[in-house]
């Protein structure tokens, strides 16, 4: 099984402030989503972004949120047990979060935000034959409003329906056409997740499921399941 998530902290209560109401739909879909990965498997690969470039992140990895405004730690595996690592990327803290309690151990597969497309998809095939779980995280579009981080670019709203209808379909070929281009130029955040999952998808039968699209705060958020 996969499952897909956004990135941003504003899944996290107590980081969420007074967007807690706004991101109660979005928050509730990506966890009941994480939910019934962890009931398919206990053991998942999270696959997200890191400006650092590509490697893989032990499970007795623990980090903190301590900088987005609150110091909440979470573990990669119910016994992680090492220091908390200050600057553990923000897709590997989400997924910790979203796995706490579930009795799962995360491997955390980073690569670089700029990743070719043909490596990404080759990364995915080798990812699949691990037979763990997959959890992508990633963000789509930053550029939906004037108010979003990246400001408004008019070309947000139609590439953020290409990712979301591509998901919904499980259909790893659409996933794989989605420019890299293009999403570096929106500051899509999941592109290169997106793309190793459609490697990790390719010539298998999927039962897909879109549970949450939408841009709060002028940022693309998606929530998917699939199912073989």
């Amino acid at each position: 099984m996969i499952a897909v998530v956004p990135e941003t902290p504003l899944l996290v209560p107590e980081l969420a402030t007074g967007a807690t109401a706004e991101t109660a739909q979005l928050r509730s879909a990506a966890l009941a989503a994480v939910g019934e990965l962890a009931a398919m498997s206990a053991e998942w690969t999270v696959v997200g972004t890191d400006p650092g470039g590509r490697r893989s992140v032990d499970p007795h990895t623990r980090g903190s949120f301590v900088g987005f405004g609150v110091d909440v730690v979470v573990g990669m595996s119910p016994d992680a047990d090492g220091d908390v690592d200050p600057v553990l990327p923000l897709p590997l803290l989400v997924a910790g979060w979203l796995a706490a309690g579930r009795g799962v151990t995360l491997y955390g597969e980073l690569v670089a935000p700029d990743m070719p497309a043909a490596e990404c998809v080759a990364l995915g095939a080798e990812l699949a034959a691990a037979g763990r779980g997959l959890l992508i995280v990633g963000d789509g579009s930053a550029k939906h409003s004037e108010r979003a981080p990246g400001y408004l670019d008019d070309r947000a709203a139609g590439f953020d329906d290409q990712v979301a209808a591509a998901l919904g379909a499980g259909d790893p070929d659409a996933l794989a056409a989605v420019d890299a281009e293009l999403a570096a130029e929106l500051w899509a955040a999941g592109r290169a997740p997106w793309h190793v999952l459609a490697g990790a998808a390719r010539g298998l039968p999927w039962r897909s499921e879109l549970r949450y699209t939408g841009a709060p705060y002028g940022v693309g958020y998606h929530v998917a399941v699939w199912r073989r």
